[in-house]
């Protein structure tokens, strides 16, 4: 393999695959848009190895799609547009971008066949994961009705009713698409890997967790959570957390996400699979606001608990990643308390807008937090 195309490469995932290619000996070229939502300053990133070729341009352009493709071994589908909350009122950006830009790219490549193709998913796709219940069986919890939600009853239950313990969640789990956001990535997968068997090109769909490291959006309010908590801190502001903050997330950190990328393109084991890459660990919500405030020396900014909820959001998700060390021959190895620390390092030569209030505020307008 000598070129490989990143759509969506200039973003925080995006540019960590680029530095571990570049180091692995490979050339590099991106296709990205440069969202301002995403990149707050406008050109090109100044974290973007300079080695990248940058070709700056839309994944839903048939023109732009087509010149990044020219010379193209493989292709790691990173463009997206990404938020839960954003998705349900800006549906038609989401789909377009999500679902008819993974679209225009498929079927670029059918015309300019390349070696590889890795698609990013996300585990937004099995909604709550899986739980068991008091005998231990493994079950797949009843979704959360809005009566429950608005009486602050968080926790997951079973058909009648009983208690639920979450575990972690495999790729056989049937998916559960609560959210626009989640369908789409859903779509993208799905898109691609029925694309890769019709066409006898081996593609690989990453189901990631919720990634954080350096380089995230700090300024877009629909971001990763710890990037959402980083800008909030960077403010003087205590983090807000949504229902009790005692929801369970699984997080991974970037250079893992990147190694799994790099993985991806090399295994032929994983083709044709969708791949969990996660932390094979879980935390509560207030642990891991409560963890970063301390790492920036905010430790007297304990998380605001709103006891408020969003539509699309899940109480339990975390992932079970036994199939990435079976296909993929990867497991996690960064420590979440090291990764916290650099996290924190990182942060103090940036400038965060916080613009949590307004974006909860967009979703209270119209119904969509309560």
């Amino acid at each position: 393999m000598r070129r490989v195309l990143l759509t969506g490469g200039a973003g925080f995932i995006g540019s960590h695959v680029a530095d571990l290619l570049l180091a692995e000996g490979h050339d590099v070229r991106v296709l990205d848009a440069l969202a301002e939502q995403v990149h707050s300053v406008a050109g090109r990133p100044s974290y973007l190895a300079p080695e990248v070729e940058l070709v700056q341009g839309d994944v839903r352009d048939v023109d732009a799609v087509s010149r990044a493709l020219t010379g193209v071994d493989a292709v790691v589908h990173l463009a997206a547009a990404v938020g839960v909350g954003q998705s349900m009122y800006r549906i038609v950006d989401y789909t377009t971008v999500n679902e008819v830009g993974t679209a225009v790219l498929l079927e670029a490549l059918a015309e300019r066949p390349v070696e590889r193709v890795v698609v990013a998913s996300s585990m937004s796709v099995y909604g709550e994961g899986l739980a068991k219940d008091r005998d231990g069986r493994v079950v797949a919890p009843v979704e959360r009705s809005a009566e429950r939600l608005r009486r602050g009853e968080w926790e997951l239950v079973g058909e009648g009713g009983e208690d639920l313990s979450p575990v972690p969640t495999p790729e056989g789990k049937r998916p559960d698409l609560s959210s626009i956001y989640a369908l789409g990535k859903y779509a993208q997968e799905r898109m691609a890997l029925i694309w890769g068997r019709t066409y006898g090109v081996p593609v690989t769909a990453l189901r990631f967790f919720n990634v954080y490291g350096t380089r995230q959006a700090l300024s877009n309010p629909y971001t990763g959570v710890l990037a959402i908590f980083a800008s909030r801190l960077l403010n003087g502001r205590a983090p807000m957390v949504f229902e009790d903050g005692l929801q369970r997330r699984d997080f991974v950190h970037v250079h893992d996400v990147a190694r799994a990328c790099l993985a991806a393109l090399t295994r032929s084991e994983a083709a044709g699979l969708a791949v969990n890459i996660g932390s094979g660990e879980s935390r509560t919500i207030n642990e891991v606001a409560g963890r970063l405030a301390a790492a920036v020396g905010r430790a007297d900014l304990a998380p605001e608990v709103t006891g408020k909820y969003r539509a699309g959001d899940i109480r339990h998700c975390f992932g079970d990643v036994g199939l990435a060390r079976e296909v993929l021959g990867w497991e996690p190895r960064e420590d979440f308390q090291a990764g916290l620390e650099e996290l924190a390092n990182w942060l103090e030569g940036e400038v965060a807008v916080d613009r949590v209030d307004a974006a909860t505020d967009e979703l209270r307008a119209r119904g969509l937090v309560a």
